[in-house]
Parts: structure tokens; sequence; C-alpha cells
């Protein structure tokens, strides 16, 4: 029987649909999910064209799909890890399960420039847990930064990064370190320091959709509230921040966690039209005010 392009996205679509698949990781809806995997299985190009949707699939780009459609039903594994990229602040990186599919607001962000918390275009910027380092490249490409740090403890994470510093042809411009947050940088300060942590609270973790066993825990989860490495951030993020600068930090659902243990500290928590939540902003003036009372807080929690 031949079947066309066309047929295969619909067949595709309705299998998804009875499957009762979470979309979460660059997709929100079955219909668009099809479209990138028959497409991504068929070897095609995702800007190809109408007039492709009635041409004849071969029996090899059919046997693709099928097992495509395997794996994204019956083992629940992300479409990103199949197609090895995804698209971030409208960038493809590219994504292996070693490391977190990229997702956050910070896109939104990035593409606004921060502003208006950002008034002039940083010459510094760290990305903090970059993991596949797209915030960081993302920063540099959309904002023209001169200088971008990235820094990562997964070993899989900083030959990652690497891979799209290279891919990007950023290298003169971004850095990517082995460092357990500041620890293995330069002494220096930055204008700008942004970081999507790990910050999934041990109980959102085990009520987490099965897609999200398949991405390492440790990208996910950071202690039994999600703030263990966002309060290492914020005991030191005084220390490295230039006078006039910004520190951004995401921590999702762990912002209520968050305000009830530093209910005395002003975050300006960030509107976001795309959707998403708990991004929050200080500035480098606010982490030297507050810096006594988050080193106190994160000793409390050693």
């Amino acid at each position: 029987m031949l079947i066309n392009l066309s047929q295969a996205i619909n067949t595709a679509e309705a299998a998804l649909i009875e499957a009762q698949v979470h979309f979460g990781h660059g997709t929100d809806n079955a219909w668009d999910e099809a479209v990138f995997l028959v497409l991504g299985a068929c070897g095609m190009p995702l800007d190809t064209q109408k007039d492709q949707l009635q041409k004849v699939l071969t029996k090899e780009q059919l046997l693709s799909i099928e097992d495509w459609l395997g794996k994204r039903i019956q083992q629940r594994l992300p479409l990103p890890y199949l197609l090895g990229e995804t698209w971030f602040a409208e960038i493809p990186f590219k994504v292996s399960q070693d490391v977190i599919i990229p997702r956050s607001p910070m896109a939104e962000l990035i593409g606004r420039h921060f502003s208006p918390f950002v008034k002039n275009i940083p010459t510094t910027a760290l990305d903090l847990c970059c993991g596949s380092g797209c915030i960081g490249i993302a920063m540099a490409l959309h904002m023209d930064i001169s200088h971008v740090d990235m820094v990562d403890i997964d070993p899989a994470a900083l030959v990652l990064s690497q891979e799209n510093i290279d891919y990007h042809g950023v290298a003169d411009r971004v850095r990517v370190f082995d460092s357990n947050l500041f620890l293995g940088l330069s002494a220096k300060h930055y204008d700008l320091i942004v970081s999507n942590p790990p910050y999934v609270d041990a109980k959102d973790y085990d009520d987490m959709p099965v897609e999200f066993s398949h991405e390492p825990k440790l990208a996910l989860v950071s202690g039994v509230d999600g703030l263990d490495l966002t309060a290492a951030m914020l005991a030191q993020a005084a220390d490295w921040l230039s006078e006039q600068g910004l520190i951004v930090i995401e921590v999702g659902n762990s912002e209520v966690a968050l305000q009830q243990a530093l209910p005395e500290v002003p975050f300006m928590w960030l509107d976001l039209s795309a959707g998403g939540n708990g991004v929050f902003c200080l500035t480098g003036r606010q982490c030297r005010q507050y810096q006594d009372r988050f080193r106190a807080w994160y000793q409390s929690r050693s």
C-alpha cells in the first residue's frame, strides 16, 4: 500500500493522541509532534514545503517512522532525543540523552534582552548549570555579548556545550568550564548571571510524566525543596556581580518554597507572556545587601 507524507503525519497524530503521550519537550500538541516526528524519521527538513505532502514514502522511511513512533509511545522517549536536536530561542541546538532538553522561559527573556531590567548590552555574562549550552549561546547570538562563560559539572554536558559552541561558530566569544558553580572560574565580575539550574522538588519529581524519567535526574532535582543549588548561587552571587550587574534564576514551582524561606528578600518575579513561572532577578546591589542572609540560609541547609 502506498502512503504519502500527509497520510503518515495524520496516522502518527492519531497514534499519539490515542496513546496519551505527554507533550512538553518542544511541542504542546499531537499535530506538531507528528509533523516533527515524521519529517525527522524520513530525513526531511522541518521547512519541507506543502507541495511535498503528496510525496509517496519509501519502505525505509515507513519503517523509520514506525520505529520512532514505537519509541515515542512505548518507551515514552521525548522526541528531541530521537531528532538529536531541538530549538531554543529560535536557534537549533544539538541534544542527547546525557543532558536535559532545553525548554526554559529564559528564551523569551533573552529575546527581549532582559528588558527592562538590563539597560545596556552586558560586556560579560555567565550561564550557570549550562547543560547543552543553549542559554549562554543564545545570549551571545541574540544580545551580541562579547564574552560569555558557561559552567557545568557533568562531563557529557561539557562535551555537548562545546559541540554547540562550535556548531554556531561562537568559540571566540563563548567558553565552557568544568566547574561546580563559581569554584572553577577565575576572579572576575559579570554584568549578567543567568541560570536554569535543577529546581524540581522531590514530590514534583515523583509526579512527573514518564517522559521526564529519560532526562538525567541530576539536571532536574535539587534537594527536597528543589533549592539546593539556588541557595548556593545566592550565597556567592554578590562576589561575582559587577556594580550594575543582574542575576536571573529560574526556580519553577519551587518559587513558593523560596519566598517562604526568604520572605524579607524583594525578589522580582518576572512576567512571562509565553507561559512559565518562577523566574526571578536580583540586582548586584540587592545581592550584596542580603548576602549575609543568603549565606546563613545556605549554611543552615548543609
